[in-house]
């Protein structure tokens, strides 16, 4: 996992609640919107084979961003775009000035044959002080593994070490790619609510990278479907019932988005405006 310093950045995010088939544009202005992360126009191609073409995203403060589509769609490509990892043949990647991000990659490798345990694993990340370990690892709930092997670690366990070690340098955006990966469906759950307690107690930002389509989205404040290019974006509900996202993933998939309850203290309609609340909690189902 890196944190990545930033770069300045004066950019336009789109409204809220769009939900974009690729061609389709808008007939009025974007608002505009205070943008930690965004590309545009972003290509990539390796040996003559197209992986992206013509991507734009944004990240806004305190959202949750969730990056889907199917295998081989170009999802860790455009992480690693997005992160300065590689470069982009066409378009640009703008970061907020001062911009610090938490990377917690794919997979992460560990040589069981070398003893590590995770108080250590996190003082190389950078931390010095004890007390600051011992905080962060109470706060994503992995207090009592402090001194366990790394190596030894569930799925679980090992990812909310991971995350410790991205906010003990202060992130203000996580950039989490399959951030559930061998994790059981309990753990999922768990998991996802725990990066939805640290948005909302620390103000950050969230990317992820997953195929958990059915808990995540329902998590998600934005969704942005790519495969190759931007199938469609927007609210979850907008983007399950897309017909680009229906294409991809069947209609089950969609009926699945609606099974799960996503409660904010807002509620979007379809087309992304704030509705007011009704009566306490809004849920949506």
């Amino acid at each position: 996992m890196r944190s990545l310093p930033g770069r300045s950045v004066s950019a336009a995010a789109p409204e809220p609640g769009e939900s974009m088939a690729r061609g389709q544009h808008h007939t009025h202005e974007a608002r505009p919107v205070e943008t930690l992360l965004s590309g545009r126009n972003l290509c990539f191609a390796r040996s003559g084979r197209t992986i992206l073409e013509a991507i734009d995203i944004d990240i806004g403060p305190r959202q949750i961003v969730t990056l889907i589509g199917p295998n081989g769609a170009g999802k860790t490509t455009l992480v690693r775009l997005l992160l300065g990892l590689a470069q982009p043949d066409h378009g640009i990647v703008r970061r907020k000035s001062g911009l610090v991000i938490g990377y917690a990659p794919q997979r992460l490798d560990i040589d069981r044959a070398i003893p590590l345990t995770v108080a250590r694993f996190l003082k190389l990340g950078g931390a010095s002080d004890p007390r600051n370990i011992e905080r962060v690892l109470q706060e994503v709930g992995a207090e009592r593994v402090a001194e366990q092997q790394l190596s030894f670690l569930s799925g679980g366990e090992l990812q909310r070490v991971v995350l410790a070690r991205a906010l003990l340098r202060n992130s203000n955006l996580l950039v989490l790619d399959e951030p559930v990966r061998g994790v059981d469906y309990a753990g999922e759950a768990e998991l996802y609510a725990l990066i939805g307690r640290l948005r909302d107690t620390r103000g950050l930002s969230v990317l992820l990278v997953s195929h958990d389509l059915h808990v995540v989205m329902a998590k998600s404040d934005r969704v942005v479907c790519i495969n190759r290019h931007v199938c469609c974006s927007g609210v979850p509900e907008a983007v399950a019932r897309n017909p680009e996202y229906v294409r991809l993933f069947g209609p089950d998939a969609a009926r699945a988005v609606a099974m799960y309850h996503h409660e904010h203290n807002h509620r979007h309609d379809l087309a992304g405006a704030p509705e007011p609340p009704h009566g306490g909690d809004a849920k949506r189902t």
